[in-house]
C-alpha cells in the first residue's frame, strides 16, 4: 500500500490512552502537526467511564497516586486543579482469615514503617511484630543487592511472612492484581531498595518514601490542592495517600481531548494500526484502509502489542515480548441501602489471598470514599466495586467467577461478607460489570530489563519512543512523568 513521504514536523501516536493522549500534547506543543490513531471507540484506556442507575462512574482509574506532583500538574495546566479532591478520611481495611482489620498507615505496598505501631500490630500479632522488628538489626545488603528480587522475596527475607501474608499480598493483590511473589519490587516501588541501602533498614527506606509523600502533599497544598496530612498534622490513614477528581477522573480525558482539539491534533478513533514500517525519512504506520507517514512515532499501546507491531521494524526487540498483565472485572453496585451510610469499612477493604469464602480481591466503597459521589447518588444509595482476576503464582488461587451473572452473585455476596450488612439483589438499583483484558501493566521479576532493552532499541532505531504503564510502572503517576520525558527526549534529538 503506497503511502506519501514523511514531512518534517509530523508525528504518529498509536494508541489513545492517557499516555498517547498526553504524548500527542507535549508533541503539539513542541509544534508538531500530530496524528493519533485509536483502535477503539472511546478515548482514554483504563481511565473510562459507565452510566450505572442513572449515576455517571469510573469504569478504571478512580484516583491517582500523590507521592509526585506529576498527575497534579498537569491537571492544573488542564484548568482541573479546583477540581482535585481527597478521600474522605476513614481509611482503606484488610480482609484477614480470622476477621478484618483496619489497614496500618505509613506503609508502602502494606509494608509497615514502624512494626510496633498499634494498627500493625492488632494485624500481625506479638510474634510477627517481633519477626518484623528484626529487620532493623539485619544488614543492609539483605534484599538490596544488585540481582533482581520480587516483592515477596524481599519482605519474607527483611521482615518475615507474617507481614507477606497479612499485609503486603492483599495490597499488592488489590493494586497490581498480581502475587506479590511474581512482581519486580524495583518496577512497582521503584527506590524502595535504594533506600534500604541508604537507610539501613526496609522500615526505614519505607519511612522516608512516606515522609517524601508526606511532603510532595504538603507542597500541593500550599498551592491550593488538597493534602489530608498536611491539614491534620497527623499520618493519613491507609489508603489516603491518593487524590481524585470531583466529577471523576474521566474528566481528565475529556480535558485532554479538548485541548488536542484546540491544538489541530488530528484524532482519529476506530482506527487499528496492523503493521510499522521504517522509512528513509521516518515511520509509516498501515491502518484499515490507509497508511500514515510521519517523521516520529510514539507507540503508546500495551507490552505485548507494542512489541508485535515493531518487531519487523526493530529486529532487536524480536522475542522480547512481556508477558500479557492479568485479565481484571470490576463489577459495580449502586445500593439502595442506607446501613452503609456509617462506611462500616471506610474507603473500601483488601482482601488476603488465604481469606476463605471471599473470591473478589477487594472492594471500593465509592460514596464513601469520594464526598462528590456521595453527593449526586443521594441518601442512602451507595456505590460499591468489587474486582475479581489476579495473575498468581505458587499460592494458586482459583480463577473465580466469569460470566456477567456469576460475577453479579458473587459482588453481593462478597459485600454482604466484606462490609458486614446484609446485601440482597433487591438492594440492588443498577450494576455492571467491567472487563480490563491485559490492561493492567505485570512487572513481573526480569520485567524492567525487558522494558529496558525494548525501549534502548526502539530509541536507537531514531525517532520512536514507546510509552505506557508497562515501560513507566503501574499508576497514572507514573505514567504521566515517564510519558513527559520520553517525549521530552524525542523532541530533543
Amino acid at each position: 500500500m503506497g503511502s506519501s513521504p514523511a514531512v518534517p514536523g509530523t508525528a504518529l501516536v498509536v494508541g489513545g490512552g492517557i499516555s498517547g493522549l498526553l504524548s500527542a500534547r507535549e508533541l503539539a506543543a513542541a509544534g508538531h502537526q500530530v496524528t493519533v490513531l485509536e483502535a477503539g471507540t472511546a478515548w482514554g484506556g483504563c481511565v473510562g467511564s459507565h452510566v450505572v442507575a442513572g449515576l455517571t462512574l469510573d469504569s478504571g482509574a478512580e484516583s491517582f497516586a500523590t507521592r509526585s506532583d506529576a498527575v497534579a500538574r498537569l491537571c492544573a495546566e488542564l484548568g482541573l486543579g479546583g477540581k482535585i479532591v481527597p478521600p474522605r478520611p476513614g481509611g482503606a481495611w484488610v480482609q484477614l482469615p480470622d476477621g478484618p482489620r483496619e489497614l496500618p498507615r505509613t506503609g508502602v505496598l502494606g509494608i509497615p514503617a514502624n512494626p510496633w505501631d498499634p494498627e500493625v500490630r492488632r494485624t500481625l500479632g506479638t510474634l510477627g511484630s517481633l519477626r518484623a522488628s528484626l529487620d532493623r538489626l539485619l544488614p543492609a545488603s539483605v534484599g538490596a543487592g544488585a540481582g533482581v528480587t520480587s516483592v515477596a522475596a524481599l519482605v519474607r527475607a527483611r521482615m518475615g511472612s507474617r507481614v507477606l501474608e497479612r499485609l503486603v499480598s492483599p495490597v499488592v493483590g488489590g493494586v497490581h492484581s498480581a502475587d506479590p511473589g511474581l512482581l519486580d519490587v524495583d518496577m512497582v516501588a521503584p527506590g524502595l531498595r535504594a533506600g534500604l541501602r541508604k537507610h539501613g533498614s526496609l522500615a526505614a527506606a519505607v519511612l522516608a518514601q512516606r515522609r517524601r509523600a508526606g511532603t510532595a502533599a504538603a507542597q500541593q497544598a500550599q498551592q491550593g490542592q488538597p493534602a489530608q496530612q498536611a491539614q491534620t498534622g497527623k499520618p493519613a490513614k491507609a489508603g489516603s495517600a491518593v487524590a481524585g477528581l470531583e466529577g471523576g477522573m474521566r474528566i481528565l480525558v475529556d480535558a485532554l481531548v479538548a485541548e488536542l482539539q484546540r491544538l489541530g491534533v488530528t484524532l482519529l478513533p476506530g482506527t487499528a494500526v496492523t503493521a510499522v514500517a521504517r522509512t528513509q525519512d521516518g515511520w509509516r504506520v498501515e491502518a484499515a484502509a490507509a497508511s500514515h507517514s510521519a517523521a516520529l512515532l510514539v507507540v503508546a499501546v500495551d507490552g505485548p502489542a507494542a512489541v508485535e507491531l515493531l518487531e519487523d521494524a526493530v529486529p532487536a526487540i524480536a522475542g522480547k515480548k512481556p508477558a500479557s498483565g492479568p485479565d481484571v472485572k470490576l463489577v459495580t453496585l449502586v445500593l439502595d441501602k442506607p446501613d452503609l451510610d456509617a462506611r462500616p469499612r471506610g474507603t473500601g477493604i483488601l482482601v488476603a489471598p488465604q481469606t476463605p469464602g471471599i473470591q473478589a480481591k477487594a472492594l471500593t466503597h465509592a460514596t464513601g470514599k469520594w464526598d462528590w459521589l456521595a453527593a449526586a447518588a443521594g441518601p442512602g444509595r451507595h456505590v460499591v466495586r468489587l474486582s475479581y482476576g489476579r495473575v498468581d503464582g505458587a499460592s494458586a488461587q482459583p480463577a473465580g467467577p466469569e460470566a456477567d451473572e456469576e460475577l453479579f452473585a458473587s459482588a453481593v455476596r462478597d459485600a454482604s461478607a466484606l462490609l458486614s450488612v446484609r446485601i440482597t439483589g433487591e438492594d440492588v438499583e443498577g450494576w455492571d460489570v467491567v472487563r480490563w483484558r491485559g490492561a493492567l501493566p505485570f512487572a513481573a521479576v526480569g520485567h524492567r530489563e525487558r522494558a529496558t532493552e525494548i525501549r534502548r532499541a526502539c530509541a536507537a532505531a531514531g525517532g520512536l519512543a514507546v510509552v505506557g504503564g508497562w515501560v513507566a510502572g503501574n499508576g497514572l503517576a507514573a505514567v504521566v512523568a515517564d510519558t513527559r520525558e520520553q517525549i521530552g527526549q524525542l523532541t530533543a534529538t
